[in-house]
């Protein structure tokens, strides 16, 4: 017996595949330990990963805000992040620094205005008075995804 030929062209998925996770609800993530809570409030950028409708990663940087165990996120209300997310809330957060990785698992909550007060204010706070809720065109709205960390896969040291 031969193995059937396999298929040719590419294949592309009609939504994202979701794997089997391992994170369940009986092993909540940890808390992040103060040092990751300075890092995470000192650091400007971080890197957004969200799926695309075909099932491709789109990775962007962003401006964020760490409160309460939670990410939270300004972006475009049609924005491509927003629109993935809208589709397939999972996402991955990574800091921009490759020799003490942070990387985060959670899954995006978009919310319209308003936004919580706490939330604008540190922003405006990390990002020299900025206003989170501010559209940046005229005929857009703004987003702010809430994003509580569901895993930590890497808390500033490599494996």
């Amino acid at each position: 017996m031969t193995d059937p030929a396999p298929p040719t062209g590419p294949v592309t998925p009609t939504r994202p595949v979701t794997p089997t996770d391992p994170a369940t609800p009986a092993d909540p993530p940890s808390p992040a330990a103060p040092p990751l809570r300075d890092r995470l409030a000192e650091e400007r950028h971080a890197w957004l990963c969200t799926v695309r409708p075909d099932g491709s990663p789109h990775v962007t940087p962003v401006w964020f805000v760490f409160r309460d165990d939670t990410w939270w996120i300004g972006a475009d209300g049609g924005s491509v992040k927003v629109r993935n997310i809208e589709t397939f809330p999972r996402v991955s957060l990574t800091l921009e620094d490759g020799r003490f990785p942070v990387v985060a698992e959670g899954e995006a909550v978009p919310h319209r205005a308003p936004f919580p007060d706490t939330v604008r204010a540190a922003f405006a706070a990390k990002y020299d008075g900025w206003d989170v809720s501010v559209p940046h065109r005229q005929d857009g709205d703004r987003i702010l995804l809430e994003v509580p960390v569901r895993r930590w896969l890497l808390t500033g040291t490599a494996q």
